[in-house]
């Protein structure tokens, strides 16, 4: 097996984790929001912990995926056809620019998480934001067929 499927499989393999811990995070934020009068517990700070290291770890392996070992990126440069081609776009240009925001976002949510007490909108907000960039470069059909 080469390096590209390697990588390609665990990114694949930790997408699903990531999914996971991003669904227990929503849920979590949203019940801090409205169920606990938006006071931050010790669950919800560890949740936005892993949410943070599974979301990092992911880009860790996405990164060299895309740029040192995907043959598609290398083909779509030389053709020129990374911005004119639709797939070639969401896949290597919108998906991971919007993975880096959405790792930004779960750093600064993190960070916020660890030094207030109090749950504020524009963390709710930025969660959400992060969440729906996630839900709309993810690329369901290649991970659950279609």
């Amino acid at each position: 097996m080469d390096l590209y499927n390697i990588f390609l499989h665990a990114h694949k393999g930790f997408g699903y984790l990531v999914l996971l811990v991003l669904t227990f995070f929503f849920i979590a934020l949203l019940t801090a929001m409205f169920g606990y009068s938006g006071n931050i517990s010790k669950p919800l700070k560890k949740l936005t912990l892993f949410t943070m290291i599974f979301f990092h770890t992911q880009l860790l392996i996405g990164i060299p995926l895309l740029f040192i070992f995907s043959p598609g990126f290398k083909s779509a440069l030389d053709a020129g056809t990374l911005m004119s081609d639709s797939y070639n776009r969401m896949t290597f240009v919108e998906h991971p620019f919007a993975m880096i925001i959405a790792a930004v976002l779960f750093t600064i949510i993190n960070k916020y998480m660890k030094t207030n007490e109090k749950l504020s909108l524009k963390i709710v907000f930025m969660g959400i934001l992060a969440i729906t960039l996630v839900a709309f470069v993810f690329p369901w059909t290649r991970v659950f067929g279609g």
